[in-house]
């Protein structure tokens, strides 16, 4: 019985990390890798995976959805995936379903006795971590992504200065932006289509922004936004608060580099202590130490 739990685990891990893969992924992704299938004619030896995958996100939506769920973790987790940029309905089941079947995996590999002797401690730690990894998971995916949009609001600032000061209106410089920008920074580029998107449904415009800025959770996106609604409100020049946002934005940048230039040397010291003066002392100190030990040895030896 003990040994069917690696291959419960396996299994289990296969799906969650096919699921992952194909079905919470962004949907510029999707798009991309349709459109290289297309060129290299590889479309209908692919359709056999984006099955598979599709019935295996049905299976883990269905087992999410019949996972408890609290109230208070529910609207932090469904913020943390769109940080993350799986938007879908359906990925908060998902998610939910990942990390039963992580915690179970976790369980299933301590109880089989492949990572030591079972017990009542291993098998709580394993399964706190089975909880947690998911989260954790979760978490980084969703700083990856909003550092990703942080390095490209420069780039896109300055394009939308330069739109808006050619006479666009901006609206218009945002869709102008979203197209230029599509190739090099999908991530910011996918937000900046919805929000036009939004904006042709009929949401207001100041809405619309409110939105980008939440969909992102990025501070300085989320400044810009609230610059642009504040010059929307009172009439002021959308160009010249632009260039002036675009001149602080620069700043920060300026900034925010500095500070990772002087964290460098107290980050350096791990890897200095751990990795490097123990081969400078084995190089420096140990002729000595050797010549140490043939002298006094010796010594010792004729004294007895």
């Amino acid at each position: 019985m003990t040994t069917l739990f690696p291959v419960l685990a396996f299994l289990i891990g296969m799906l969650a990390v096919t699921a992952l893969a194909f079905t919470l992924r962004p949907a510029t992704a999707a798009a991309i890798d349709q459109r290289l299938r297309e060129v290299t004619g590889a479309a209908q030896r692919s359709g056999d995976t984006q099955a598979l995958a599709h019935t295996a996100a049905q299976i883990l939506r269905r087992v999410g959805e019949k996972v408890p769920r609290r109230a208070k973790e529910i609207g932090g987790l469904r913020l943390r995936l769109v940080h993350a940029g799986y938007r879908r309905p359906e990925s908060l089941s998902i998610f939910l379903a990942l990390r039963v079947a992580f915690t179970l995996g976790a369980v299933g590999v301590v109880l089989s006795g492949v990572v030591g002797r079972p017990n009542l401690q291993l098998g709580t730690a394993a399964l706190g971590l089975g909880y947690l990894l998911p989260g954790m998971v979760l978490a980084r995916l969703a700083k990856r992504r909003q550092h990703r949009v942080r390095l490209a609001l420069p780039d896109a600032l300055d394009l939308l200065v330069v739109s808006v000061e050619a006479g666009l209106g901006l609206d218009q410089a945002m869709v102008r932006v979203g197209q230029e920008l599509g190739s090099a920074y999908p991530d910011l580029t996918a937000d900046l289509r919805q929000v036009n998107f939004e904006l042709v449904a009929g949401k207001a415009r100041s809405e619309a922004l409110r939105d980008l800025a939440t969909r992102t959770g990025v501070e300085d996106l989320n400044a810009l936004v609230a610059m642009l609604v504040q010059t929307d409100k009172f009439g002021t020049s959308v160009a010249r608060s632009l260039r002036v946002y675009s001149e602080t934005l620069r700043t920060k940048r300026r900034q925010r580099a500095e500070e990772a230039a002087a964290k460098t040397g107290v980050k350096m010291v791990f890897p200095l202590v751990l990795c490097i003066f123990p081969a400078i002392w084995i190089v420096t100190i140990g002729p000595a130490a050797i010549q140490f030990v043939k002298v006094l040895f010796p010594l010792m030896k004729g004294g007895q």
